[in-house]
């Protein structure tokens, strides 16, 4: 967190995206989006990518203009000004960021659970999940240094894994499994873009390296768009594996665990094993990864006064923001299932950056950016919006709900804060808050 020494390089900053990015999108939601894409659904991994570049972009010029740890809560502060509606979106930003971490966390019980023959144990997956974020909690309090550590042993372990799953795959698929003929209708294909843009969504983490990456203004840029690459090509590969390894009824029966279980044709019982181990060191390394951008992002929400002030609050090498953060999604991992925190989580991130893209035009100026490409990312970000809750509210109105509830819970909460500051009782708050979370 110490911003008065660089420590993060390119390709460290590359490993942190990709790390972010690949626990969140084969090992979590593989399942989730082939229930919608089927067939296909390497198609939307691909159309998810390139959607993430076009708004990738997009922060990526804010990032080098801004480059501060807060990222997209600085960006509409420069937008739209310090106010309610800028206080009200950097607070669902951190709830959509809990909502990833929470996100993450079931994923990795999910596979610990398998692992440990407790499969499909709802008590031993969140058992495995707040086990982890504990352990990561404490991985942080030590500082950036230990952070990059693991996500670098993390991500190489897991990027070898997956490439030699995937390569086996591949060699082994059966090619009638991928025949068009079995492809749904383009429109479930575009109903699924919201999944899979979620799967990438972890490319914003890089953002929050500002303070930290060597030469910001070339790095950020370079940093986003090889970590989407990187991430893309990962995600077609294994697809077209899985899929054309397995039924897709045995995809969406395996669901929380499809990749580990689309190993077993490949490689026997083993590949279930060996996948299970990737997942878990991939989750961990998005969990460590979105765990630091939530404490950043905290710790900047509360230098702008829409967090109380002691988020931002040396502890150990970090913020006390962080301790916050994993009470949070403790209570989370203990209160949603995979599907309702990967959807509403994947409506909400979309809706802030749909925010981002429209507040840079008003600064896009000083970004020097492509308005043609800022306008795109806007257009193709809120069509992803329309189509995904027109699918979801076919079956039901759930998701949709739980998207206002945290569209209202965020203003409700920048209300409460501003109230408390406005009456000057902001530090008898923070003591209020330190006995909760301390």
């Amino acid at each position: 967190m110490n911003s008065s020494t660089k420590k993060i390089s390119l390709w460290s900053a590359v490993g942190i995206g990709v790390g972010a990015m690949i626990g969140a999108g084969i090992f979590a939601l593989m399942g989730e989006a082939g229930a919608i894409a089927g067939k296909a659904v390497y198609l939307s991994f691909i159309l998810g990518g390139f959607v993430a570049a076009i708004s990738g972009y997009s922060l990526a010029k804010l990032g080098a203009r801004y480059p501060v740890a807060g990222g997209i809560v600085e960006y509409v502060v420069q937008s739209f000004g310090i106010n309610i509606f800028t206080g009200a979106i950097s607070v669902m930003l951190y709830l959509a960021t809990i909502l990833s971490l929470a996100l993450l966390a079931k994923a990795f019980g999910s596979y610990a659970a398998a692992l440990s023959n407790f499969k499909g144990s709802l008590l031993h997956t969140n058992i495995f999940a707040l086990s982890i974020m504990t352990l990561l909690g404490i991985v942080q309090y030590f500082g950036i240094k230990k952070i990059i550590k693991f996500q670098n042993v993390a991500i190489i372990i897991t990027i070898t894994i997956l490439v030699t799953i995937a390569t086996g795959g591949l060699i082994n698929m059966k090619p009638e499994l991928m025949a068009p003929a079995l492809y749904p209708s383009s429109n479930k294909i575009l109903f699924s873009l919201a999944i899979t843009f979620f799967s990438y969504e972890g490319f914003r983490i890089i953002t929050n390296t500002a303070e930290d990456i060597i030469n910001p203004e070339k790095n950020l840029v370079r940093a986003i768009f090889i970590s989407i690459a990187i991430t893309m090509v990962i995600y077609t590969a294994l697809a077209v594996a899985v899929f054309g390894n397995l039924e897709v009824d045995q995809v969406i029966e395996a669901k929380d665990f499809a990749l580990a279980e689309a190993a077993k044709p490949i490689f026997g019982a083993i590949g279930f094993t060996i996948i299970s181990i990737a997942a878990l060191f991939a989750t961990s390394s998005s969990i460590n990864a979105v765990l630091y951008a939530a404490t950043n992002i905290s710790y900047q929400m509360a230098k702008n006064g829409e967090l109380p002030g002691f988020f931002a609050k040396p502890i150990g090498q970090t913020r006390e923001g962080l301790l916050v953060t994993v009470f949070l999604t403790a209570i989370l991992i203990i209160f949603l299932n995979l599907l309702q925190i990967a959807a509403v989580g994947s409506i909400t991130v979309l809706f802030i950056h749909a925010v981002t893209h429209l507040g840079h035009l008003k600064v896009i100026q000083q970004t020097k950016a492509s308005k043609f490409l800022v306008v795109t990312a806007l257009l193709t970000t809120l069509a992803v919006i329309v189509l995904f809750l027109i699918y979801s509210i076919k079956d039901s109105y759930t998701i949709l709900y739980l998207f206002i509830g945290i569209l209202t819970l965020s203003f409700l909460i920048e209300l409460i804060i501003r109230s408390i500051t406005n009456r000057k009782v902001n530090k008898g708050s923070e003591g209020f808050f330190r006995k909760i979370f301390k």
